[in-house]
């Protein structure tokens, strides 16, 4: 038995899973999911991801030492505390930005690898950046089998990016290599939106699901549905979000020479048939020597990516 835990701003999932065949994602088969805690102790994040690994063990008749290896697809930037990973995600930790943030918390990292190992045991917990785990999923059952110099980007509550170039998955000193979110795209109207990890101005604080509100004032489901309805105004604000969003994938594709990028996130995988044309348009009006042939897709493993990302990080043939 595996479980795959998918942790991002929103919401943890849990999954447990068997072995597949060669060439096929693990057999899915109980999943529960909840909003990420976000007050209490620092170790509360890692005491959810416990207790909803518990529960999913129960409703299969099973324990927790019933599982053999965990996968925890997280979202970052990481921290490296005595070699152990601590997430310093800015939609969890309200410290990094501060009070205009609103979290309720005062964390700027919280422990997740040393307490999930200590319950697990030694050797039976593998923790990587969300984004990262799902471009291994992707290329290993997914959208990128095949293609050596690849990305995968998620669209959902903040902005990800695993890469992948000559066929190795880029990790950098601390697993945080693909924070392409927090990187600069262009300037906007007024004071530029402050972002959870506390910049102004970053591709996340313009662009991610959980930045529409503060800065246009609309949920991203309704600002999405209006446009793909047809209201000129509407449309017109996901223009200029698919513009800004069209830069960084070709930034992405002008520094590492792509072939392809899977596109993921619930922002876009609800919201496809608009979205996807707009990106694609904006990609190619730039430079075409290098943006010739370069394919954007939506993600193979749709909308569960995150649990076979988990999962992906417990078979060795996907790295």
């Amino acid at each position: 038995m595996l479980a795959g835990v998918d942790l991002g701003g929103t919401k943890v999932a849990v999954c447990l899973a068997m072995p597949s065949g060669a060439g096929e994602p693990p057999a899915l088969l109980a999943r529960l999911s909840e909003p990420t805690v976000k007050t209490g102790e620092a170790d509360a994040l890692a005491r959810q991801v416990l207790r909803l690994l518990d529960a999913a063990c129960a409703a299969q008749g099973l324990t927790r030492g019933d599982v053999a290896a965990v996968g925890v697809a997280s979202c970052g930037p990481f921290v490296r505390r005595a070699g152990r990973v601590e997430v310093s995600n800015p939609n969890i930790c309200g410290g990094l930005a501060g009070a205009p943030r609103g979290l309720g918390n005062g964390w700027t990292c919280v422990p997740l690898e040393a307490p999930l190992a200590r319950a697990m045991g030694e050797g039976r917990v593998q923790v990587a950046n969300d984004a990262v785990a799902a471009l291994a999923a992707e290329r290993r059952w997914g959208a990128l089998r095949g293609v050596d110099d690849c990305a995968y980007v998620t669209w959902s509550t903040g902005i990800g990016v695993g890469l992948c170039v000559d066929g190795r998955v880029l990790r950098g000193k601390n697993g945080n290599a693909g924070h392409a979110g927090h990187s600069f795209v262009g300037d906007v109207a007024g004071e530029p939106p402050l972002c959870g990890c506390g910049n102004r101005g970053d591709v996340e604080s313009l662009v991610a699901g959980n930045a529409l509100p503060r800065r246009l004032g609309l949920q991203a489901q309704a600002l999405l549905d209006a446009a793909a309805r047809g209201d000129a105004a509407a449309l017109a604000q996901v223009r200029g979000l698919c513009a800004l969003m069209g830069r960084l994938f070709y930034n992405l594709v002008a520094t590492l020479d792509l072939r392809r990028i899977s596109i993921g996130g619930a922002v876009f995988l609800h919201h496809e048939a608009l979205l996807l044309p707009l990106l694609r348009a904006e990609l190619v009006r730039h430079f075409a020597v290098l943006t010739d042939g370069v394919e954007l897709v939506r993600a193979g493993l749709g909308e569960r990516v995150g649990d076979y990302a988990a999962l992906a990080l417990l078979d060795s043939s996907s790295a």
